[in-house]
């Protein structure tokens, strides 16, 4: 059983929270795209965890967590997460941790050519999360990247290290006119973060395999939604990796296997980090209120996030372009406190009305044409069955299901790793 979870809309959809329930099911998670620029928490027994780099499963003993090749790892924000995690008490070993050799190394002058483009674009900005993403994924296709499996030959990697280094300092300090980077200093940041992890690096694509040939349960985890895809998403103001369900063997190491099952995650409202059109976006108190109630601040960056109401035409694009099996709509009692409930149900482009997402200048053109649903105005937190739901409650849901056309199956009513119930049970 191969099975995706995957963001419906912009990220943030609690995408963490679900694998981390849904492992208990699976012998392996893996994380196939996207570095440390987005978070996903988790809350269970064990306390409150916000991962940006190591696989949701790394929290439950006996999940065996891949890093796959399509990832982009800063060494040094990995080497402060593990290490956090041991010191929560959490065992992370070579037995539950596997890092692709093929996975491409995000170093400090891909961070710092990040913060310099973001400084030029000035009001122009993409939003980014400064952590060097959009770069490195650039050296990956400009073959210029330094691999995981490079770590493992000294002499090779100095000598790669000292090529790339040379070229990249056209651009940071020929371009940007910033300070050239150091090769030296380079190579031995590699060795100093890189050392404890070399016991971790390994084929992942022969492990997988094996995995697939014995019949064990893999999991593919994303980062952020369907909305951030570099290909379908709301470009120029994406990710720079595949958030879509299709890549998940490709950027885990088994492009030869198909997805038995695809997981679409969404909130039971939206939101968004980053520039970029939001179409559903709410401002003012409203807003405030919203983002209050939910928590809303980015994992990675604690910025806070941009929110809005539910956005069926969003939502809709998302799961036809996820291809989602079913739906796990999260977060759904932070609406508690809401007598009527806002929905987007289509866009107005120029006065012409449409239920189907644009692209480009049409898109930061929409704006959104809102219902109301009726609110439940109760707490929902304690309820484990669909029959324990409040009527309107039930009906939201069901509303959300029928104008996206896919069949929720999990709704979380709470933070904690219990606090969900299965519809149609």
């Amino acid at each position: 059983m191969l099975t995706a979870i995957v963001g419906i809309n912009w990220g943030d959809e609690g995408k963490g929270r679900m694998v981390d329930l849904l492992s208990a099911d699976y012998d392996v998670v893996c994380r196939y795209q996207g570095g440390n620029n987005a978070g996903h928490t988790v809350v269970n027994d064990s306390g409150k965890f916000v991962l940006n780099l190591l696989p949701s499963g790394i929290l439950r003993p006996g999940v065996v967590n891949i890093m796959g090749n399509g990832m982009v790892i800063d060494l040094e924000h990995l080497h402060r997460e593990i290490n956090n995690l041991r010191n929560s008490g959490i065992k992370i070993t070579p037995d539950n941790l596997k890092i692709s050799n093929k996975a491409i190394i995000c170093l400090p002058y891909h961070v710092k050519q990040d913060i310099l483009e973001e400084e030029r674009l000035k009001d122009m900005k993409f939003g980014s999360t400064r952590r060097g993403i959009a770069p490195v994924y650039g050296d990956k296709y400009l073959k210029k990247g330094i691999r995981m499996g490079d770590l493992l030959n000294k002499e090779a990697l100095k000598k790669r290290v000292k090529q790339v280094v040379e070229w990249k300092n056209l651009t940071i300090s020929g371009g940007y006119k910033s300070i050239k980077f150091n090769a030296e200093d380079m190579y031995n940041w590699l060795l100093k973060y890189g050392e404890e992890l070399k016991d971790y690096i390994c084929d992942v694509s022969l492990y997988l395999v094996g995995c697939v040939n014995t019949g064990k349960k893999i999991m593919f985890e994303a980062q952020l939604g369907a909305l951030k895809d570099i290909d379908f998403g709301i470009y120029p103001y994406t990710s720079s990796s595949s958030t879509i369900a299709s890549y998940a063997p490709i950027g885990a190491g088994i492009p030869g296997q198909k997805l038995d099952n695809t997981i679409g995650i969404m909130k039971a409202y939206s939101t968004c980090v980053g520039e970029g059109p939001f179409t559903c976006e709410m401002f003012g108190e409203k807003a405030e209120a919203l983002r209050k109630a939910g928590g809303e601040y980015g994992a990675a960056t604690g910025r806070p996030r941009r929110v809005g109401p539910f956005d069926i035409v969003a939502s809709k694009y998302g799961v036809r372009i996820q291809g989602a099996d079913v739906l796990a709509l999260t977060k759904l009692d932070v609406l508690s406190y809401m007598d009527k409930i806002p929905v987007v149900t289509a866009y107005d482009i120029d006065g012409k009305i449409t239920g189907d997402f644009p692209t480009g200048g049409e898109l930061d053109k929409a704006k959104p044409v809102i219902e109301y649903i009726e609110g439940w105005k109760c707490d929902i937190g304690k309820c484990r069955k669909e029959s324990d739901l409040p009527k309107t409650a039930y009906n939201y849901i069901k509303y959300i299901e029928k104008k996206v056309g896919c069949t929720v199956k999990y709704v979380s009513v709470g933070p904690e790793r219990e606090d969900y119930l299965i519809m149609n049970e």
